[in-house]
């Protein structure tokens, strides 16, 4: 138990200011709620924006509608992913169909993906994992050769641009998260973009089924956001992060989460989104830019982004685990991300199949925090325990 200063492995800030505006949304949701939908439509420019409580839900709204659209079942994604993906799908009815990933780059290994694809595939869902873009051209060209719809998991790159064109919004429909230690946050929340017509046409609908959160759920959100502004500092995070039954950092596969719009509480503390998007990014991306000159990481773009966390890889998993021991005792913030490939959990699992891509991430993954409580101290502290072990990443 460390009680003295301790990096959280993701954070995204919040002020007295946001919490304020958070107590107002609860007393005018509805307002509020199409003031932001369409403040995120004029910043994203898309034509129809949906906001709800979560990126489960949001993606799980989305597969609903596409099943409108089409009887095919299958949805694709990447081995290496967030649990929460999964989660969806099954929870939509659907089937997922996994396909290994590059460790490079976190994409699809696109040859494996090209095999993967076939007719009973209603869609794909590339993830730009930390903010990394998935190589979207080709998997357009692919989608669009067998009548495929690209469904974007921009979960964790919510203001990220590749070729000036903000992720989400290219494929057919797109999805963020507003979860703690996304780019941004309101505490829980998930957004869907699109410009497509029909499928506005129906998310409209399932949107509207969905039931409002109630006022007094929209309250004990706002105070558990007050909690969590204040235990993320790195003065108090070590309070949270010695308490096991919190089970901060752990992964869990949910099929039973609860789908509603977002809450007054989580539309009022939207309110000024873009001034902390745009410090978040610049913060991000002024903390990698240091991470990748210290750590000669050459294989990164050499283009300035904004990571949600900037991934590397430990030469085996005996050295990664060693190194982010380590780095607890330092109280710095290293963390890996999921603990197993998507096909270790058993609702998903193909027993024919291995992912070695994505089994090589598991084993040897380390993230750098990369959020705006990260100090030049921390940095200098997190090069020098990372740079014996390093094999770059992407």
């Amino acid at each position: 138990m460390r009680f003295h200063r301790t990096l959280s492995p993701a954070a995204a800030p919040l002020t007295g200011k946001d919490l304020t505006n958070g107590l107002r949304g609860l007393l005018r949701s509805e307002r509020a709620r199409l003031e932001l939908e369409e403040d995120l439509k004029s910043y994203f420019g898309v034509k129809y924006v949906f906001c709800v409580n979560s990126g489960k839900t949001a993606l799980t709204l989305i597969l609903l509608a596409l099943q409108e659209l089409s009887p095919k079942k299958e949805v694709v994604l990447p081995a290496y992913t967030c649990f929460s993906v999964p989660s969806a799908v099954l929870r939509a009815g659907l089937r997922p169909r996994l396909c290994d990933v590059d460790e490079r780059t976190f994409d699809f290994k696109f040859e494996e993906l090209q095999r993967v694809v076939g007719p009973e595939t209603l869609c794909v869902v590339p993830c730009h994992l930390f903010g990394i873009p998935a190589n979207l051209d080709r998997l357009q060209v692919l989608c669009k050769a067998n009548s495929v719809m690209l469904v974007e998991d921009a979960a964790q790159a919510m203001g990220v641009t590749q070729d000036d064109r903000k992720l989400g919004t290219i494929g057919d429909v797109g999805f963020y998260s507003l979860g703690r230690g996304k780019m941004i946050t309101c505490g829980e929340g998930g957004v869907i973009v699109t410009n497509s017509d029909e499928l506005a046409q129906i998310l409209d609908r399932h949107h509207a089924a969905l039931p409002k959160s109630p006022f007094i759920e929209g309250g004990i959100d706002l105070l558990k956001t007050c909690l969590m502004l204040l235990m993320i500092r790195p003065s108090l995070f070590w309070i949270p992060a010695s308490i096991p039954l919190l089970k901060l950092g752990q992964t869990f596969f949910d099929k039973t989460f609860p789908m509603t719009r977002l809450s007054g509480a989580n539309v009022g503390l939207m309110r000024c989104w873009r001034e902390r998007l745009t410090q978040s990014l610049q913060g991000r991306m002024a903390n990698v830019k240091e991470y990748k000159q210290v750590l000669c990481l050459t294989e990164l773009s050499e283009k300035p982004r904004a990571y949600l966390r900037l991934p590397v890889l430990a030469v085996s998993r005996s050295d990664r685990d060693a190194l982010l021991d380590r780095a607890r005792r330092a109280g710095v913030g290293l963390s890996f991300m999921y603990p197993t490939t998507l096909n270790e959990i058993n609702e998903v699992r193909d027993e024919k199949k291995q992912y070695p891509g994505a089994q090589s991430i598991v084993d040897r993954l380390v993230t750098l925090p990369t959020h705006q409580y990260v100090s030049p101290q921390d940095r200098q502290v997190i090069c020098a325990l990372v740079q014996p072990h390093l094999v770059p990443s992407s």
